[in-house]
């Protein structure tokens, strides 16, 4: 689907948010790479840099999160209108041992052409109602500083820890290096 379709889509198409598991991500793995690039492309700081290909996006897709979905170290939540993959967030439990009431949130992407409709906020409250069933009480991240999720996390009620200066490169200027900034929240866990 182009971006011409994908902006035709109506505003009152129902957006579906849902967990998936290792089976469901990799039949996935075309559709999240296409995510994945786009949102780089578009200058997401996520930790890539240009050039970046749609075989890179669909490649670190396949080595670094389906691992991880196979041992439930993570949880994957994606976004689809009309069954399309429209965002997705994860929620890294990978945590060492001394941290097993904390987890991160990793790689918030919607589409460009999809931001602006409560998406992220959606994909933020299916990641927290996660948290608390895996009984985690605090939710950490971190997003490039004066970037345009730092407000939405602040109004979703993320606190800021504190800024690191000189942490990644611009995804189109190697020469730019941005600062990022540290953010957690605490919920309360089920049960």
């Amino acid at each position: 689907m182009t971006a011409t379709d994908m902006a035709s889509l109506a505003a009152e198409d129902e957006i579906v948010i849902e967990a998936v598991d290792a089976d469901e991500a990799r039949r996935l793995l075309p559709d999240l790479g296409a995510l994945l690039h786009a949102c780089v492309h578009d200058g997401a700081s996520i930790g890539f840099v240009l050039p970046f290909s749609s075989a890179n996006a669909e490649s670190w897709w396949r080595t670094k999160v389906l691992p991880a979905l196979v041992q439930d170290r993570l949880a994957l939540f994606v976004a689809r209108i009309d069954g399309m993959i429209i965002g997705t967030a994860q929620l890294d439990c990978d945590t060492p041992a001394n941290q097993p009431h904390r987890t991160e949130l990793r790689k918030m992407l919607v589409h460009p052409t999809f931001r602006r409709r409560g998406i992220a906020r959606r994909l933020l409250a299916a990641a927290e109602g996660e948290a608390r069933r895996r009984g985690r009480r605090l939710i950490t991240l971190d997003t490039r500083t004066g970037d345009m999720a730092e407000p939405l996390y602040a109004s979703a009620g993320f606190a800021t820890a504190g800024v690191v200066p000189f942490y990644c490169l611009d995804p189109f200027d190697p020469d730019k290096v941005d600062s990022t900034t540290i953010m957690y929240k605490r919920v309360d866990a089920i049960g």
